[in-house]
């Protein structure tokens, strides 16, 4: 391991803010009596957090003191974790994961990203905003290439969306935390989920803060289904439990098929006599019907499904029928629906 050494730039003291203290003050009991150096690494990653996310000298001995340790115990661990920052850092600390899953998936070209807008690793830019590192995994390879800001995640980045990322950082605009590309934990890039996938599956999540993820830029054809492209889906706020949906959410049915002639559902993909007809006594005849539907629709049918619950998400209905009501039919050689 390298050394570590700290930097000659050193405040004069360190106290906990009353907040702070008040936290340290409880994180000291749960500990039995002459125990409480066991709390130290806790204490200094506060303690880092509060000094703008670097720890100086003073902190550290701060930390060392509360908890009865010699100076040196405390710098042991200060120097070793390479998770506490020596010497000042930007307002926004990036943390780059340079481990082989990020640089497969093109972590080289974020750390170009960087080297050009930022400069050298450990350089914080004039206006104290921006420095960097690179470091091993942190633990979120299944949406490589990603990199840490502070405290949060920023996932499945290219260089164009970590560029856009940086500007609205550097301009004080809000950022979406976690992927950019609204995909989450190990789902597939594009396309239907092909595990996990028990009581509604597929159905995408919002970002942490409740706001809308945002649509992928492209699409990938469906290999079950060669002419079918998957849609961006609608946003829930939360993934759907097993709690029944309420019939607000109940789409628009029928009492009979208009003009007396209802569409061949059969053509979806995934529906089979049985099905159609459990679709006609629902009240749903037609594909413009499906098409419409919100995605809370789509759940509502599919709880009432009976023995075929999971068919209407797992298959991808309103898509399918988005394309079907426009007129577009497969070929026989497709092998996608029943002939």
């Amino acid at each position: 391991m390298s050394v570590r050494r700290l930097t000659d730039q050193q405040p004069n003291s360190f106290e906990f803010s009353p907040e702070n203290l008040d936290w340290a003050t409880k994180q000291l009991t749960k500990y039995p009596a002459g125990r409480q150096a066991s709390a130290v690494i806790p204490l200094l990653w506060r303690a880092q957090e509060q000094h703008d996310y670097w720890l100086p000298k003073p902190a550290i001995e701060k930390v060392a003191d509360m908890l009865g340790m010699p100076y040196i115990r405390a710098l042991e661990v200060a120097t070793f974790y390479t998770m506490f920052n020596l010497a000042p850092v930007g307002k926004y600390f990036i943390q780059m994961c340079g481990t082989t899953p990020c640089m497969l998936r093109g972590s080289n070209d974020l750390k170009a990203v960087l080297e050009q807008r930022i400069g050298d690793q450990q350089h914080v830019t004039p206006d104290g905003k921006f420095s960097w590192l690179e470091v091993e995994c942190l633990g979120a390879c299944c949406n490589a290439p990603m990199v840490q800001i502070n405290n949060d995640y920023y996932e499945d980045l290219t260089p164009v969306s970590f560029s856009k990322l940086l500007d609205d950082l550097d301009a004080g605009r809000p950022v979406i935390k976690g992927s950019q590309t609204g995909r989450k934990t190990s789902e597939p890039e594009f396309g239907k989920l092909t595990a996990l996938t028990s009581f509604y599956p597929n159905v995408p999540l919002s970002n942490d803060n409740g706001a809308a993820a945002p649509a992928v830029a492209q699409t990938a054809s469906n290999t079950d289904r060669p002419e079918m492209h998957v849609a961006d889906a609608p946003v829930l706020t939360k993934r759907v439990s097993e709690e029944p949906i309420s019939d607000m959410h109940k789409p628009e049915l029928l009492c009979t098929a208009r003009s007396g002639a209802a569409d061949d559902l059969k053509l979806i993909w995934g529906v089979g006599p049985k099905l159609e007809i459990m679709l006609h006594e629902m009240g749903i005849f037609h594909f413009d019907q499906i098409a419409a539907w919100t995605q809370m629709n789509l759940l509502w049918v599919d709880q009432n499904l009976k023995s075929f619950k999971g068919r209407a998400l797992r298959d991808g209905w309103i898509e399918q029928s988005k394309k079907l009501a426009t007129g577009w039919r497969p070929s026989n050689s497709d092998g996608d629906k029943p002939v």
